[in-house]
């Protein structure tokens, strides 16, 4: 009987090494299939957030800043740009400029939209909503950073 690679004499079977092989694709694999889920279920919230753009736009206008010229057409380019992300990313296509294009609009979003609304809060309710929208994109967009230096070693299509 072969030993091998230096495994001890409970098991002889060729590919019991840990890490080896088998072992080490399933675990590559389990991280892939987490990842995929995790991309899938961001990919329903920025469809359920893009939708909210469309079904409401005349609440969402307040948040256009008033030097930006346009009004209500930046709400209905932003929940276009949310739900073709989220097709990208589940379609499996143009992943990678995708997520940097959604991180790059959540960036604006976060530089032109809600730190002026933190900075001139009113009261510490406003100021508290305007910090979560601040952490809310911030760690959407982080995430879609993530997703778009991913996207090679996923066998993603950029």
């Amino acid at each position: 009987m072969i030993i091998p690679f230096g495994s001890s004499n409970k098991f002889y079977y060729p590919f019991y090494r840990p890490g080896l092989f088998f072992h080490q694709k399933n675990k590559h694999m389990q991280r892939h299939i987490i990842s995929h889920v995790a991309i899938w279920l961001l990919s329903v919230i920025m469809i359920i957030f893009g939708l909210q753009h469309f079904i409401n736009p005349r609440g969402m206008i307040n948040y256009v800043p008033p030097f930006i010229p346009g009004g209500i057409i930046w709400v209905y380019f932003a929940g276009a740009a949310f739900i073709l992300s989220a097709i990208s990313f589940l379609l499996d296509k143009w992943v990678k400029l995708a997520a940097y294009l959604l991180a790059s609009l959540l960036f604006i979003f976060v530089l032109t939209i809600h730190l002026p609304n933190y900075l001139s809060a009113g009261s510490v309710d406003m100021q508290q909503a305007a910090l979560v929208n601040i952490l809310k994109d911030s760690a959407i967009a982080a995430f879609a950073l993530h997703i778009a230096g991913s996207a090679h070693h996923q066998k993603m299509v950029y």
